[in-house]
């Protein structure tokens, strides 16, 4: 078996047989998948009961509501494939995807992380294209998450993962945004990452998904992830401070949700490494410091919402 693709399922009645279908109708047949039924309340368990009838690739767990992460880790304990991949039961495949994707591992076993190109929000208005121009191999994993800005696609779908990556590395449960925190503990494991401009990942816009609906707490799991990635790195170069820079956003935004003393630590900016409002945004951080720019951002965005 060379695939292991998981398939996670709650309550998508109404996607889920395009998701699978975009599954079962590649040009490539070395796979299964498995279907993780997470005690879905509407029709789900039947559909994937057919379609397991249908194809002996095709494998169900039934088990009870646990979530995102713990239904793709129930996939994870029973995949038998050498390579692992995951497609959410709201979105799919584009044609011909497996075939090329899987073909490059083929050519290139000493790869432990394939990533390809993505449809964002497709459907949206926010639809955009995550895509990477041409094949581009890291063997450090600082310079792919920094320098490639890994950490603006963290998604744990739209990539192929060596198995053995996961012997004891799983998605965390009872928190969200876990695909931030997990391909991070992958990349603690891999040698080598590499991004192909072939494929297609279809992430479809979800209303009532967790980026739409990010509450307090949700913004409160994003902001510890990427503190705790920035804790863990004595980077200060040009890229790692733009990472820094978009996790200020995100202090800033919680700050503001929340009123919580800011937990970003402070860092020394370079002004210029940026341009614009950013460049006036980092040396404000280095005259206030974090907990005061947060303070005048909310007072600022207060006045001009009262005007």
């Amino acid at each position: 078996m060379k695939l292991s693709i998981i398939i996670p399922v709650y309550n998508v009645e109404a996607t889920l047989n395009k998701c699978i279908e975009s599954v079962v109708n590649q040009d490539f047949s070395n796979y299964e998948l498995i279907l993780v039924d997470d005690g879905s309340p509407d029709r789900c368990p039947q559909i994937c009961d057919r379609w397991a009838l249908k194809s002996e690739k095709i494998s169900v767990i039934h088990k009870k509501n646990g979530g995102l992460s713990d239904a793709r880790n129930a996939g994870i304990d029973v995949a038998r494939g050498k390579y692992i991949t995951f497609i959410d039961s709201d979105d799919y495949i584009g044609e011909h995807t497996f075939a090329p994707v899987m073909d490059y591992i083929a050519r290139n076993p000493e790869v432990d992380i394939l990533e390809y190109p993505a449809q964002l929000f497709y459907g949206s208005p926010n639809h955009h294209e995550l895509a990477f121009p041409e094949e581009t191999v890291y063997n450090n994993m600082e310079a792919y998450w920094f320098q490639g800005r890994a950490y603006q696609h963290t998604y744990a779908w739209n990539k192929i993962y060596k198995k053995e990556l996961f012997d004891e590395v799983r998605f965390p449960t009872g928190v969200v945004f876990e695909d931030i925190y997990t391909l991070y503990c992958l990349l603690k494991k891999a040698s080598i990452v590499a991004t192909i401009n072939s494929g297609c990942y279809y992430y479809c816009y979800n209303p009532k998904g967790i980026t739409a609906t990010a509450d307090n707490s949700a913004m409160r799991m994003l902001l510890h992830h990427h503190v705790s990635i920035i804790m863990d790195t004595q980077r200060r170069d040009k890229d790692f401070q733009a990472y820094y820079m978009q996790v200020v956003n995100i202090q800033i935004d919680v700050f503001e949700m929340t009123g919580e003393v800011p937990i970003l630590p402070d860092i020394h900016m370079n002004p210029k490494y940026f341009n614009g409002i950013q460049k006036l945004k980092s040396i404000a951080l280095n005259i206030l410091g974090i907990k005061s720019l947060c303070k005048l951002t909310r007072l600022f965005h207060n006045v001009w919402r009262n005007h």
